[in-house]
């Protein structure tokens, strides 16, 4: 407040030049942009930023969490903010409505919550993604995944290959997926679903990009099933669903087991193994129908599953690969084929 104050009251007069820039720079992010936050966004060693209320902001540089000492100037002003980054991607956020996702300019993924579910005042989590996309070359470099495995990878999505790619919070799935979509041929035409638009796809002209849209002012809620189906009509060669978390997981299974060879998604495991079991549950979740049936379907639509993890240290790497050969109804197991362990 002290700084807007001196601005505001054209007392900049006799400051040096660098603090009078910074001065103006400051009031300039409080009024037309995103306050402190903008400082962090352009900050490009912060990898996530968290809002505990007006006073406690935490970063994360390098894998590991530290508090920053800037705060907002108000609670008011956090929750300018914060209606500032849902009216951007037309969601809208309120006591009544007090959760939602949105995106910035740059894909930086946001999820809010105001004071009526968060008792401490509101919280903003953004997930930042780099200007530019990750390529599996750079992958390698940085470890995530050996120059082999990446070699097999991109033939893999040159020979259409439906991949499922796993892994928990923060492990880089998105990132992965992205990396993974460099190698569909261009002529291609690809869809893509998201809750919240964040996949940057490589060099793809023909790309249509679809986003679910939750309810409010009178708006119906539209959710990644009823996309997925519209998508099965728009002549694609590929369908990219950037996350499962319920029964839509049905509607993209049958998607791949219909002609939409090529196609892949992500969701969240704690292994590969796991990850089967959950697309299990959530087919469940999609329609009525019989276990073995289901583990038949998620045989049949998928080729590989590519497990992520993120050690302590923050760095993030391929931990399996597995092939999919179907199901056997006689053993009840799925057939897999373990292409890749790390460490192994």
């Amino acid at each position: 407040m002290i700084d807007e104050e001196i601005i505001r009251e054209g007392r900049t007069e006799g400051l040096p030049l660098d603090r009078r820039l910074f001065l103006r720079k400051t009031l300039f992010n409080s009024l037309r942009r995103l306050d402190i936050l903008q400082e962090f966004l352009e900050d490009e060693t912060v990898t996530e930023i968290m809002v505990n209320g007006p006073e406690r902001i935490f970063l994360e540089r390098e894998g590991r969490l530290i508090k920053s000492e800037k705060a907002f100037s108000s609670r008011e002003k956090l929750e300018d903010v914060i209606q500032q980054i849902v009216s951007r991607v037309n969601r809208t956020v309120n006591e009544a409505d007090p959760i939602a996702d949105a995106r910035l300019a740059d894909g930086s993924r946001v999820n809010v919550a105001l004071r009526a579910v968060a008792l401490d005042g509101p919280v903003i989590t953004i997930r930042k993604f780099g200007k530019k996309a990750f390529s599996l070359e750079r992958l390698v470099s940085l470890g995530t995944l050996p120059a082999e495995l990446a070699e097999f990878l991109k033939e893999c999505v040159r020979a259409r290959k439906n991949i499922f790619v796993s892994g928990g919070t923060g492990s880089g799935k998105t990132t992965f997926l992205n990396a993974l979509s460099a190698w569909i041929p261009r002529g291609e035409r690809i869809v893509t679903i998201e809750d919240s638009a964040e996949l940057k796809l490589q060099g793809l002209e023909n790309l249509v990009r679809l986003e679910a849209r939750r309810a409010s002012s009178g708006e119906r809620e539209i959710t990644i099933r009823e996309l997925i189906r519209t998508a099965l009509r728009m002549r694609p060669d590929r369908i990219i669903v950037g996350e499962v978390r319920d029964g839509a997981c049905l509607d993209m299974l049958q998607a791949m087991n219909t002609g939409h060879d090529g196609s892949l998604s992500t969701g969240h495991g704690r292994s590969a193994a796991d990850m089967l079991a959950r697309l299990e549950t959530m087919t469940m979740m999609g329609g009525d129908l019989p276990l073995a049936a289901i583990r038949e379907q998620i045989g049949s639509a998928i080729d590989l599953m590519v497990h992520l993890v993120r050690d302590r240290s923050g760095a993030r790497r391929v931990q399996t690969v597995l092939e999919v050969n179907g199901y056997d109804r006689k053993t009840e197991e799925y057939r897999l084929k373990a292409l890749y362990e790390a460490g192994a």
